[in-house]
């Protein structure tokens, strides 16, 4: 009897199913839910609007995500196109500060590439997008988790709020003076910088190439400056 009980004991363990421990929804073992705090990937049919960034690393040996301010609606669908300009590999992630910094330490462990839908890696000049629905009010995070890029700057701040993005956001009139567009300064005459305690005058500006690509000397502009890495940047216009 006992002979037969062991033996029924070990045919139903062979014939039970085994559960694995998941793991967390980067893509190592566990399935991912269709939607993360920071949102869900969204339809490029319906995007609302795009923003152009930047990866890149600079003189001063950081590596920086740069762009417009990334202040969203919630609900709002972004398209992210996203070119790497520098000499290194970079990737794009869009997720909560604290779940990036947990990936950020097993990245440490481990250099691994994911295929996620909120993230994308690029080679040196390689360009991609992400589309991405904004679903959640928060304060969220971009960033390159490859080891020591997030140390050397290469995050930045997601700020999503039910009526938040351009709302918000106060313009300056202007007219663009001149454009050395080699340099990536434009001299502007504009009015009062409210939101930096600026009267009227006319400055040189720093502003990346996509922002660049729209202007013209003598173009009449609203625009939004802010310090950049201590530069005073031309950071949304219209």
């Amino acid at each position: 009897m006992r002979n037969l009980l062991l033996t029924t004991s070990f045919a139903i363990a062979l014939s039970a199913p085994a559960f694995a421990a998941g793991t967390h929804d980067g893509g190592h073992g566990e399935t991912k839910p269709a939607a993360m705090m920071v949102g869900m990937p969204g339809d490029a049919a319906k995007v609302d609007r795009t923003i152009d960034v930047t990866l890149l690393e600079n003189d001063e040996g950081q590596m920086l995500i740069e762009s417009e301010p990334m202040n969203i609606k919630e609900g709002e669908t972004i398209r992210f196109k996203i070119t790497n300009k520098g000499e290194l590999e970079h990737e794009f992630v869009l997720d909560t500060v604290e779940r990036n910094a947990e990936h950020k330490i097993e990245m440490a462990k481990m250099d691994m590439e994911h295929d996620d839908p909120n993230r994308i890696r690029l080679d040196a000049g390689a360009s991609g997008e992400v589309v991405w629905t904004f679903a959640n009010s928060g304060t969220f995070e971009a960033a390159c988790l490859i080891p020591g890029h997030y140390e050397s700057g290469m995050h930045r701040e997601v700020a999503v709020g039910d009526q938040m993005a351009q709302a918000d956001v106060e313009y300056t009139s202007g007219t663009i003076k001149k454009i050395d567009a080699k340099a990536g300064k434009v001299t502007i005459i504009h009015g009062p910088l409210v939101n930096l305690d600026m009267p009227a005058m006319t400055m040189v500006f720093r502003a990346d190439e996509a922002m660049m690509a729209k202007m013209a000397e003598g173009q009449g502009i609203e625009f939004v400056a802010d310090r950049v890495k201590g530069k005073l940047t031309v950071t949304q216009m219209k």
